[in-house]
């Protein structure tokens, strides 16, 4: 098992220098529209980031008055909510930056 792996990653290393390796190329007609529905996402995930934080603020607020667990947990989701408007704001920078 172990010599197979190594054989077919002596293969490989032979054979990289042949496969191409071409840049990506949208479909004629499509890039267009990808770019737009990519658009409509980011702008969904940003409000839906607005939203979350409104909650956490409206759950701190309502639990500061003998409920003490809704506001931890108001405070709590505040990173949480701030994590996924990074990874949204961010996303074709992270995708570029690991795919290139």
């Amino acid at each position: 098992m172990l010599l197979d792996l190594v054989h077919a990653g002596d293969v490989l290393s032979l054979v990289q220098g042949v496969i191409p390796d071409p840049p990506a190329v949208a479909p004629p007609g499509v890039g267009e529209k990808v770019t737009t529905l990519l658009g409509w996402a980011k702008w969904g995930g940003l409000i839906a980031g607005i939203v979350g934080l409104l909650a956490c603020g409206i759950m701190m607020a309502v639990g500061r008055r003998n409920r003490s667990s809704m506001a931890a947990d108001g405070a709590s989701g505040i990173p949480w909510v701030l994590a996924g408007l990074t990874v949204v704001s961010f996303s074709a920078s992270i995708v570029s930056a690991t795919v290139a």
